[in-house]
């Protein structure tokens, strides 16, 4: 990967990360586009951990919730356990929301479903439209929210198992988790915010193996050059996130899905019909 595929791809991460469109969907796309080579230990590594780098953008903003503990007061006959959960309330759900991802996740990865999937430019396609048509109506289905409704541990856990969907390049994390927020019960805003704090220690558990496994195999990739790529596009998806991240959950509130889903099956009808005809997304062969 030279300079310039590395600024447009962590742009693109940086502006779709938390928009329910698949930010690894785009990426996929993009690296087509761009005539990345699939298939290579460094472009996958380098997919995810870009990835962290725009999730560390939710730290940032929301830093007062992720450093923060409960300071209301716990009923007295509670036993430690209930008094330490009660205080780290916040650290708990996240705790809870990300076991689904954990095993669901190594289980792709340990068995190379992971690998193949993130090569596959038809599956992120097919996700994109089929993804895109649920959009269309999952407002109408699912827009019961209350402001009454919080974040408990069995929804925390109900979310998580929605997040796994996004194991499927083309899905969309944020989209899972946002809906599976609201099936729950919850506000599109609370579950925004609840998507976006679940994120990081998803992705942080995410990037950690794959660097993990960078790090296992032959060394040969971790070029000066690389490791500049990887810290570039980590601090564009960064900025480039930060910036949008906001304008999300206030567009979102105020408009809903339907917008994204018409995006979605536009974007994923058009890869589908060149690829059905022949034709290579690569803009340079």
């Amino acid at each position: 990967m030279d300079w310039i595929e590395t600024i447009i791809i962590a742009i693109v991460e940086g502006l779709t990360e938390f928009l329910p469109v698949s930010s690894t969907g785009h990426m996929i796309i993009v690296q087509n586009l761009l005539g990345v080579p699939q298939g290579d230990a460094f472009v996958h590594a380098f997919t995810f951990i870009i990835q962290f780098g725009a999730i560390l953008s939710v730290v940032c903003l929301y830093w007062k919730r992720f450093f923060s503990i409960e300071k209301t007061p716990c009923p007295a006959n509670s036993t430690l356990w209930q008094r330490l959960k009660h205080k780290y309330n916040f650290y708990w759900l996240l705790f809870v929301g990300v076991l689904p991802a954990v095993f669901i996740g190594l289980l792709a990865k340990k068995s190379g479903l992971l690998d193949w999937l993130l090569d596959s430019v038809e599956v992120v396609a097919v996700m994109l439209v089929v993804g895109g048509i649920f959009m269309l109506f999952c407002d109408k289905l699912f827009n019961k929210g209350s402001e009454d409704n919080q974040v408990t541990e069995r929804r925390a856990l109900k979310i998580g198992f929605y997040q796994c969907l996004s194991v499927i390049p083309g899905v969309s994390r944020s989209m899972a988790t946002i809906v599976g927020g609201m099936t729950q019960g919850l506000t599109r805003r609370r579950a925004a915010k609840f998507s976006f704090f679940l994120a990081v220690p998803t992705m942080a558990g995410a990037t950690l193996l794959d660097l993990l496994d960078l790090l296992k195999e032959d060394t040969a990739w971790a070029t000066s050059h690389n490791i500049t790529m990887l810290i570039l596009g980590s601090v564009i998806s960064f900025v480039v996130a930060l910036l949008a991240m906001k304008w999300f959950v206030d567009f979102l509130t105020k408009y809903g899905f339907k917008a994204f889903g018409i995006y979605r099956i536009v974007v994923g009808s058009i890869i589908i019909i060149l690829l059905l005809t022949g034709h290579s997304l690569a803009m340079v062969d």
